[in-house]
C-alpha cells in the first residue's frame, strides 16, 4: 500500500514534467521514415532513468525472410528500434512495455485547427498527430517507470521498454525486437483504447482487385464490358462476404461493436476518358481477420467468393478478377479473458478508478498479433487516448488521462513482476 501512495504522490507532482515530454513528442512529426528525431527524445528519457540501452537499425536478414515480415521499405537506416530495460532482481515476471513512434501522414492541414505537429495545448488536451496513437500511451509506460524508480522501488522481474518504427505499415519494428530476443511473460500495448482492456485484437490485410472490361466509344458503350459494372458485382460480393463472415462471430467481447471484422473498400480506380467505356477497375481495401482465425483462411475465404460470383457472370466467367494480397498485414492476437495478466491490470485498474474495467475486442490490428503471435508473449492491448480520434484531424488525447494510464500501468509492474 505504501508503495502505490508513492506511486500516485510522484506522478501528481510530475504532471508538467510529463506533459512537456509528451508535448515535445509529438512536435517531432515521426511520420513514416522521419521517426529519428523523435527516437532521439526517446533516448534521451531513457538515459535520464538509467535504463540499458540497445539501439539498431532494423533490417537483418532473417527479418527480410520471416513469413510475417510486411513492408515495401528495404531501408531503415537513420530510424532505430529502441529497447531500454529496467533489470529487476530476479525472480518476478517480466514483462514487454511496447509502444511505437510512428506516425500516419498528417492529411489536408488546412482541416486541421492547429498545425498537426504544434503540440498545442487546451483545456486540458494535447493535440496533434500522434497524440493518441500513440504517443500519449508511449508517455504512460516512460511515466510509470519513472515514478517506480523515483519512488526508490525495486522489481524483481525485468521490465522491457519498446520504442519500435513501422508498426503503421505491418509491425516490421516489433518483429525485429522479437527476433532479436526479446521475449517476457507478458505484454501490454498501450495503443487508444478509451482505457479499456482488448485481450483480443483483430487481424487484417490489404487486398488489391483488378477487374477487366472492354473498351469501346461511350457513344456505343453497348460495344464494350464497363469494368466499372463488373467492378460493382464484385463490390457487392465484398458486401455479402463481410455480412457472411460476421455472422459468425459470436464472441461477447464483440457485442458493443457492430462490425467486428470489416471489409473496408479504401480506393476505387477505373476510367481515363469520360466519353470512353473504362476496361479496367480497381479495387483496394482491408479485410478483417477474427482473434481465432488463421490469416490464410481468410484469404481463401475471399478468394472463393471471386470465384462463385465469377461463375455467375458471362464475362466475369472468362475475365475473372484478379486478387493481390499487398501492403500492410497484421496479425490477430487472442487471448483468455481470465488470463492473469488481464487479471492483474483489471485489479490495479479497479484500485486506481473505483470500477471495473470494460473489456472489449479490439476493433482494429496492432503489434500485439507479432508479440503473440510470433513470440508467443500474452498481450493486452490498454492505453490513453480515444480511438475515435486516431488518424483523424485535430487529433488530441486528455493529459490527464496519461497519467491515470500511467498509474494503473505502474501498479500492474508492481504486482506482475513483484517487488523486491
Amino acid at each position: 500500500m505504501l508503495e502505490e501512495k508513492k506511486i500516485k504522490k510522484w506522478l501528481a507532482e510530475n504532471k508538467k514534467k510529463g506533459m512537456n515530454l509528451l508535448q515535445r513528442l509529438v512536435q517531432e512529426g515521426s511520420i513514416r521514415g522521419n521517426e529519428s528525431s523523435a527516437q532521439a527524445i526517446i533516448i534521451e528519457k531513457c538515459r535520464e532513468l538509467g535504463l540499458s540501452l540497445d539501439i539498431w537499425e532494423i533490417g537483418e536478414d532473417d527479418l527480410f525472410t520471416h513469413p510475417v515480415f510486411c513492408s515495401d521499405r528495404k531501408d531503415f537506416s537513420g530510424n532505430p528500434n529502441i529497447v531500454g530495460v529496467l533489470k529487476g532482481a530476479g525472480g518476478g515476471r517480466s514483462i514487454i512495455l511496447n509502444g511505437h513512434i510512428d506516425v500516419v501522414p498528417a492529411g489536408d492541414r488546412n482541416e486541421w485547427k492547429h498545425d498537426p505537429f504544434s503540440g498545442h495545448i487546451e483545456e486540458g488536451n494535447i493535440y496533434g498527430r500522434g497524440s493518441t496513437d500513440m504517443k500519449g500511451g508511449t508517455v504512460s509506460l516512460l511515466l510509470a517507470i519513472e515514478a517506480i524508480i523515483n519512488s526508490g522501488i525495486q522489481l524483481k522481474g525485468d521490465v522491457i521498454f519498446q520504442s519500435v518504427i513501422e508498426e503503421e505499415s505491418g509491425g516490421a519494428g516489433t518483429l525485429a525486437a522479437v527476433l532479436r530476443g526479446y521475449k517476457a511473460d507478458g505484454a501490454i500495448i498501450p495503443e487508444p483504447t478509451n482505457m479499456k482492456l482488448f485481450p483480443k485484437q483483430q487481424g487484417s490485410m490489404w487486398f488489391r482487385i483488378t477487374v477487366k472490361g472492354r473498351s469501346a466509344h461511350g457513344g456505343t458503350r453497348y460495344e464494350g464490358i464497363s469494368a466499372i459494372e463488373k467492378a460493382m458485382i464484385v463490390m457487392t460480393g465484398l458486401q455479402n462476404l463481410e455480412k457472411k463472415r460476421n455472422e459468425k462471430i459470436t464472441d461477447p467481447l464483440y457485442e458493443n461493436i457492430p462490425i467486428p471484422i470489416p471489409i473496408n473498400i479504401g480506393k476505387i480506380h477505373s476510367g481515363e476518358w469520360p466519353s470512353s467505356v473504362p476496361d479496367i477497375a480497381v479495387i483496394e481495401g482491408r479485410m478483417g481477420v477474427s482473434p481465432d482465425e488463421k490469416m490464410e483462411d481468410a484469404e481463401k475465404e475471399m478468394e472463393a467468393m471471386l470465384v462463385q460470383i465469377s461463375e455467375a457472370d458471362n464475362w466475369l466467367c472468362l475475365n475473372p478478377p484478379i486478387i493481390e494480397w499487398f501492403g500492410g498485414r497484421w496479425l490477430p492476437g487472442n487471448l483468455e479473458a481470465n488470463h492473469p495478466l488481464i487479471e492483474t491490470i483489471s485489479e490495479c485498474f479497479q484500485k486506481v478508478k473505483q470500477t471495473r474495467p470494460v473489456v472489449e475486442a479490439s476493433p482494429w490490428g496492432t503489434d500485439g498479433g507479432i508479440l503473440s503471435t510470433v513470440a508467443d508473449i500474452p498481450v493486452v492491448v490498454f492505453g490513453p487516448g480515444v480511438t475515435e480520434v486516431a488518424h483523424d484531424v485535430n487529433e488530441y488525447i486528455s493529459i490527464n488521462e496519461v497519467f491515470v494510464a500511467a498509474e494503473i500501468i505502474a501498479l500492474t509492474l508492481l504486482k506482475w513482476c513483484e517487488t523486491n
